[in-house]
């Protein structure tokens, strides 16, 4: 098995198919593929101290900078890279991937310029058929994960088979994963929450309330559904882990990449100043003006997105965020 990442959840991933071998007595070697030769030997002593501080991961892991080492004899290969490179990296390490292979991808964002989710860019770059790619997604916050705090998750594949046998593989004691075939629901679930997150962190580091934050939340959550409906998902799933789920543990939690980043722009930071502040990308960031182009391709309105994407671009103060978000015409909640 292969994992492409070496960040947070990269490493946090191999160490929960590692401690899923091990529950079931199953010898097995998972490679990290990582472009950072400090990191990839930090790996290799057990530990990944820039993302997972002194967190010693299990036997079974090794790391490598080479991705044709990684990639060899994999059956399972995993991508955790950063939404916005998928593309480049992927065309140079396509003629890599084994020939049969299954591909899983962790990522949640949704390409800049294509506003493609990151399945459709492995099928179109790599060539991947879609039956092949499975997606995980749910409340998947790295450094509780790899503490081996309780959590539940989703793996989506069109091939339910396939799901459920991926799901077996990252089954640990404290990892459960149910199985769907709604791709569509579990990757835009995962992408637009980014977003909504944005927003309700702007809202914390403005210092306002409970009853702000849950509204934006729910309205949030409202928005994610309208899109993914329109583009073919289940309702259900936005209901679930891969939506619901994660909207909650993103918007709530103070580990949150993308919470952080809405707390340090409620705070006053420009988008330019995050980089200083922040050691990993908030792919919300990058992937709010694509949700925004998608759902006015497609006809959804989706205002907390559009406020964001104001935000990001310059066009809105977020002193004017309040107002405009409450200035929407009145109308039933379920439309």
């Amino acid at each position: 098995m292969a994992v492409f990442g070496a960040g947070s959840w990269g490493t946090t991933f191999a160490k929960v198919l590692a401690d899923a071998a091990a529950a079931s007595g199953v010898t097995r070697r998972i490679t990290i593929w990582g472009r950072n030769p400090e990191t990839i030997a930090d790996i290799n002593r057990r530990r990944n101290e820039r993302y997972l501080g002194d967190i010693e991961l299990p036997d079974g892991i090794v790391a490598t900078t080479d991705p044709a080492e990684a990639m060899a004899g994999a059956g399972l290969v995993v991508f955790a890279v950063p939404a916005q490179s998928l593309r480049g990296q992927l065309a140079q390490w396509r003629g890599l991937l084994p020939s049969g292979g299954v591909v899983m991808s962790l990522m949640k964002g949704l390409e800049a310029g294509s506003d493609l989710r990151m399945s459709e860019v492995i099928t179109e770059v790599a060539g991947v058929p879609a039956d092949r790619i499975a997606v995980l997604s749910g409340p998947n916050l790295a450094m509780e994960i790899a503490r081996r705090e309780p959590t539940a998750s989703v793996v989506a594949c069109s091939d339910e088979g396939l799901a459920l046998r991926i799901a077996r593989v990252c089954t640990a004691p404290y990892f459960r994963p149910y199985t769907s075939t709604d791709v569509v629901g579990a990757e835009i679930g995962g992408i637009v929450k980014n977003v909504i997150a944005l927003c309700v962190g702007i809202c914390e580091g403005k210092g306002m309330g409970d009853n702000t934050k849950a509204s934006v939340m729910t309205r949030g959550l409202a928005e994610t559904t309208r899109l993914a409906v329109a583009l073919g998902a289940d309702p259900q799933t936005l209901a679930g882990l891969a939506g619901l789920g994660d909207l909650v543990a993103t918007c709530a939690s103070k580990l949150s990449r993308n919470h952080t980043a809405g707390t340090l722009l409620g705070q006053g930071f420009s988008v330019e100043e995050l980089g200083s502040h922040m050691t990993q990308v908030a792919e919300g960031i990058k992937s709010a003006p694509a949700v925004r182009e998608l759902a006015r391709r497609v006809g959804v309105e989706m205002p907390i997105t559009e406020a964001v994407v104001g935000v990001l671009a310059g066009h809105l103060e977020v002193n004017q965020l309040e107002s405009l978000l409450l200035a929407r015409e009145l109308k039933s909640e379920g439309g």
